[in-house]
């Protein structure tokens, strides 16, 4: 399988000297073709910058993008192959749904003008309905609708779903898999809704801060942290030689949740008289991201 897009030592920086925003820093990643990335992180961490970059939105500070083995800025033989959408999709005022949709072919040649007529009936889309007068979860569906039409190579979704109420969501999860099954493509999801998406995702990159923490296949992530749970003593007795992603407690019990731990390191832990529970890959997210000591408390004021 090869490799679509490249980023090595990527840095984003607004402002200078002590103002300065490091929106992305040093990141360096590679993202295969023909499978489901999901690009995750809190708000703030760096995701939009990120696709910006790749997508030739933005510009680099330091650092190389490769996308189709090119740089994608100012390159048509890359961004002809590409179709980028956010929440924050603008469009002419004068604009109604049909009329996106009928422009859509000038911007993504393998789109697919009857995939689009049937999606908008699936979300119930009023075609006929100015842009400026949908309920933002018509929005979010016009912007699901051009993304999985456009049928591009490399196809990013920055959160456009969220308009969409459960219902729809469940069916943007559905065609996305159906239709990614019968036309492999690339495609990136950004999300909050980790827990809903999972299932979809082949391989994750979690941004923090600007920086890469995790990198890795979904499969191998799944299973990959364990919460442990029993006496504070217990609990940290056992973690102290252990690399622990995230700790909590309360009075005498404690909560820590452990990186590879392997059979014989559970089978240590039920022999100390730990509880062991399943970590998903959203509480692994967030325990990743907000840091191993985040939540600990002894039940007095520290």
């Amino acid at each position: 399988m090869s490799t679509i897009v490249r980023a090595t030592g990527l840095t984003k920086t607004y402002g200078i000297g002590g103002g300065a925003v490091h929106a992305v820093s040093d990141a360096s990643f590679a993202l295969e073709e023909n499978r489901i990335h999901g690009l995750l992180g809190r708000n703030g961490a760096g995701k939009t910058t990120l696709m910006q970059l790749l997508t030739g939105q933005e510009f680099a500070t330091r650092g190389t993008i490769e996308v189709f083995g090119e740089r994608p800025v100012e390159n048509a033989r890359v961004l002809d192959r590409v179709c980028f959408i956010k929440e924050s999709q603008r469009y002419p005022d004068d604009f109604r749904v049909r009329h996106v949709l009928r422009s859509a072919p000038g911007f993504f040649p393998e789109w697919d003008a009857d995939f689009a007529d049937e999606l908008v009936e699936r979300f119930r889309v009023p075609l006929g309905r100015r842009m400026k007068k949908l309920s933002r979860g018509q929005l979010s569906a016009v912007g699901v609708i051009v993304g999985l039409a456009s049928r591009a190579p490399l196809t990013f979704f920055d959160e456009p779903y969220l308009g969409l109420d459960a219902v729809a969501r469940q069916l943007f999860y559905d065609v996305l898999l159906a239709d990614y099954a019968e036309h492999p493509r690339t495609v990136i999801l950004s999300t909050h809704l980790i827990d809903e998406v999972s299932n979809l995702l082949e391989h994750v990159l979690v941004i923090d801060d600007g920086r890469i923490v995790i990198d890795a296949d979904a499969d191998d992530l799944r299973g990959a942290a364990i919460d442990v749970v029993g006496a504070r003593s217990a609990v940290d007795a056992f973690t102290a030689d252990r690399e622990v992603l995230h700790r909590a407690g309360l009075g005498g019990l404690a909560t820590a949740t452990v990186a590879n731990l392997d059979d014989a390191g559970r089978k240590a832990a039920r022999d100390a008289g730990l509880e062991l529970a399943p970590v998903s890959l959203q509480q692994l997210v967030i325990r990743t991201t907000v840091g191993a000591n985040a939540g600990h408390t002894n039940g007095e004021n520290e």
